[in-house]
């Protein structure tokens, strides 16, 4: 009696399992899992660009097509905002382990995808970058053996809703000259991103006539600059071009030229275009000058971009910012993807991204051309004034 109680409590137990499973599996098969990643602290732009993303995805009310939307971030950075290439390369290999994950988004950091768009290849999961904007990433030209390095399978997965630095690398100089500035000093942080950006800027100032006194690296989380500020102090640029990522060495760098007392402007790209930044510096960010992709939302005149905003403020209590509108669109786009795909997997996905066009988004109508980039070709032109970025004009 007791042997045929505890096979039959043995039957109901594996019974319960078995069902456990199979709703587990049921579950499964309804969850699709979208993740971002992004430095997440020490700067704003990671935690911007992810708020950005939560617009779009509440607006979509978490759910596609009977599939609910499971939305995880992870952050490949330090305290001071600095990615991480173990926790980038980490990440990756996390996440396309997880067969319900159908998208990654980002990184920030045009560093940080040289590291897991390989990654993501093999995988055929579907990379969407917010604000990448080295052009090696998809273009080729830019360096030996990019972009063809980054897809071992020979199949483009990796797709950014934002213009590249070949288009704002080339402004900045057209901008510098049109303000009348003769001589720069020209100093990147060693990334991928800074020495890239500030390369292009270099070509297009000598190309203008701009005389080019130096074009230095650092470290950077460097804080010391002997060489360097002794250079600027003898020689008296006119400007200044950083092209590189906040950083403690670019907050001292600051610092230290505005303690030489010279009459010289600083110019950066959107890398710097942080609100952390201002925080740090003070009364030293006055009259930074800033390139950015994009267009300030408040200055994009179109009902989404005016819905979008609305719905920010409600839900943050301040205004987006750029980073939070190639946020949202990156989301947008992934969203509409996975919405198009006849079957919700990595594969169909895949397809719908590369053959997507006519989107109307935050910023108006575009496409994803062959190479996976964006036919918008916003820059804009900015300045601080009173501890913000005020918005002075569209470059062209």
């Amino acid at each position: 009696m007791k042997r045929k109680i505890f096979f039959s409590v043995l039957v109901l137990m594996v019974i319960l399992v078995s069902i456990f499973f199979y709703l587990k599996n049921r579950k499964d098969d309804k969850t699709i899992k979208i993740v971002a990643v992004a430095t997440m602290r020490g700067i704003s732009a990671g935690v911007e660009t992810i708020n950005g993303m939560k617009i779009a995805l509440k607006e979509r009310g978490y759910e596609i097509d009977g599939h609910r939307i499971e939305f995880g971030v992870m952050d490949n950075g330090d305290e001071e905002g600095l990615w991480r290439e173990n926790l980038e390369k980490e990440i990756a290999q996390k996440v396309v382990s997880d067969k319900n994950v159908l998208v990654y988004l980002g990184p920030i950091d045009s560093g940080a995808a040289k590291i897991s768009i390989p990654i993501t290849n093999k995988a055929g999961l579907s990379q969407i970058s917010s604000i990448n904007t080295w052009p090696g990433l998809t273009q080729p030209g830019f360096a030996i053996g990019e972009p063809g390095i980054f897809y071992p399978t020979g199949i483009r997965n990796y797709f950014r809703v934002c213009p590249t630095d070949s288009l704002q690398g080339v402004y900045g100089a057209i901008w510098a000259s049109e303000m009348g500035f003769k001589n720069i000093f020209i100093l990147d942080d060693n990334e991928s991103y800074g020495k890239g950006i500030s390369s292009i800027f270099e070509k297009k100032a000598i190309e203008l006539g701009l005389n080019i006194i130096d074009h230095k690296s650092f470290n950077r989380e460097g804080n010391e600059f002997p060489s360097e500020l002794n250079e600027i102090k003898d020689k008296k640029p006119d400007l200044i071009y950083f092209g590189g990522t906040t950083s403690i060495g670019l907050i001292s760098l600051i610092n230290s030229i505005s303690n030489l007392g010279l009459d010289i402007k600083f110019m950066g790209a959107d890398g710097i275009m942080d609100q952390a930044l201002i925080e740090k510096i003070g009364n030293n960010s006055e009259g930074l000058l800033l390139t950015a992709i994009g267009l300030p939302i408040e200055e994009v005149k179109n009902e989404k971009a005016t819905s979008f905003s609305n719905s920010y403020f409600k839900e943050y209590n301040q205004g987006p910012t750029i980073y939070s509108g190639f946020g949202y669109e990156a989301m947008s786009v992934a969203l509409t993807a996975i919405d198009r795909a006849d079957s919700k997997d990595r594969k169909s996905i895949l397809r719908e991204l590369t053959y997507l066009n006519n989107f109307v988004g935050l910023f108006g109508e575009w496409g994803f051309d062959n190479n996976g980039d964006t036919s918008l070709t916003l820059v804009s032109a900015n300045i601080v004034k009173n501890g913000e970025f005020i918005f002075e004009k569209i470059l062209k």
